[in-house]
């Protein structure tokens, strides 16, 4: 997002004081944060060369350097002024006009100002959702970015650098795909993160990475998923954890998140032998939609909201989960004898059980890897 700053948030960022508007500095974090552009517009520089004060306005000249400046902005003719109704009353007014003319031309996506009469301006031209206080935009950035965790026992959400690759673990891995430590090292410095499972003495069993995409093409072929997906990009259950379903819980964990940050789809790529993880996706209402760079790619529909389907309760769940179907569906209450509880119930291994999406129930230790 490109964020047109007005002059009055130039000066206080560049030179706070004990009354600094503690949104100010969130926004130029958050900025900073989430890729999003702070451009300042050259007619800003013209309010910045008349103040009076010599060292001052050397000082905050040179600090322009620092900013984006708009490229060739749109200069407003006299008919466009007199459409908008802006008047060039003084040298003020004529930077202010500039700057909301830019606005208007979609020179940028807002503009944050804290001058009462740009807001006024703004909401008699049309602009007025485009210019934001800054703590407005402040809020409306959490908003756009702000991502629930997932919290579940036995599954720790890390950021992927504080893994080290070079383990044994990830052995398979490396020698399935060459590029491995190219792409775990680029994904870290990315700050990607990562489901994992460790086992008693602290070493990795099982790891899911993750990431999210946008109306990503998804198959050779041009298949796409339409607005925010996750995709699972790496998934391995290792040897020493096979059985005790924790390949169940890594899903789990990706539910819980597509659910919590209103995703629509969760997918993965896999190699074709790779038999086990295609058992427990599919267990889980995944399907095949096709190829990508030779391996086979598996789509999970997560609708917001309950979609309509002629599927019997039982397949409705599992390819439509969290949704399900309880009406006319029995329910019973199944006794667990203790011994067996921690495996059924791996997210919660206390007395009392928790839910896991429903799948058809195999009897073959599921596991696998993928990696993409």
């Amino acid at each position: 997002m490109r964020i047109l700053i007005d002059t009055n948030l130039f000066i206080p960022i560049e030179k706070p004081s004990p009354e600094f508007d503690a949104s100010i500095a969130d926004l130029v974090r958050l900025a900073g944060e989430f890729h999003h552009q702070l451009i300042l517009h050259p007619a800003s520089i013209e309010d910045l060369k008349r103040d009076g004060n010599q060292e001052r306005r050397t000082l905050n000249l040179a600090k322009v350097a620092k900013y984006a400046l708009l490229d060739r902005p749109p200069e407003p003719t006299a008919e466009d002024l007199t459409k908008l109704g802006l008047v060039d009353s003084n040298d003020n007014a004529r930077v202010d006009n500039r700057i909301l003319f830019a606005l208007y031309r979609d020179a940028a996506n807002i503009l944050v100002t804290e001058d009462v009469g740009i807001h006024k301006k703004a909401a008699r031209i049309g602009l007025a959702a485009r210019v934001h206080y800054a703590q407005q935009i402040v809020e409306s950035i959490h908003r756009l970015h702000d991502r629930a965790s997932v919290a579940l026992p036995n599954i720790e959400e890390v950021p992927l650098y504080t893994i080290d690759p070079a383990i044994p673990f990830f052995d398979s891995l490396r020698a399935g795909y060459a590029p491995f430590d190219k792409w775990f090292k680029d994904s870290a410095q990315g700050g990607r993160k990562a489901w994992i499972h460790r086992i008693d003495n602290g070493q990795l069993g099982a790891i899911c990475i993750y990431k999210e995409e946008e109306d990503e093409v998804i198959t050779d072929s041009g298949d796409r998923l339409s607005g925010r997906t996750l995709k699972l990009c790496t998934f391995k259950v290792g040897k020493t954890v096979r059985g005790k379903k924790i390949g169940e819980l890594l899903l789990k964990a990706a539910f819980r998140y597509a659910s919590d940050n209103g995703l629509g789809h969760i997918y993965l790529t896999m190699k074709s032998e790779q038999t086990y993880l295609k058992d427990l996706v599919e267990d889980f209402g995944y399907y095949r939609v096709g190829q990508f760079k030779g391996d086979d790619v598996y789509v999970k529909d997560h609708p917001k909201a309950p979609p309509r389907s002629p599927l019997g309760a039982l397949d409705y769940h599992v390819q439509y989960f969290p949704h399900f179907r309880a009406n006319g569906v029995g329910k019973f209450i199944v006794p667990i004898q203790p011994q067996f509880h921690e495996v059924l119930f791996p997210d919660h291994p206390t007395a009392r059980a928790h839910w896991l999406p429903c799948a058809r129930i195999r009897t073959s230790n599921i596991s696998g890897q993928a990696i993409s």
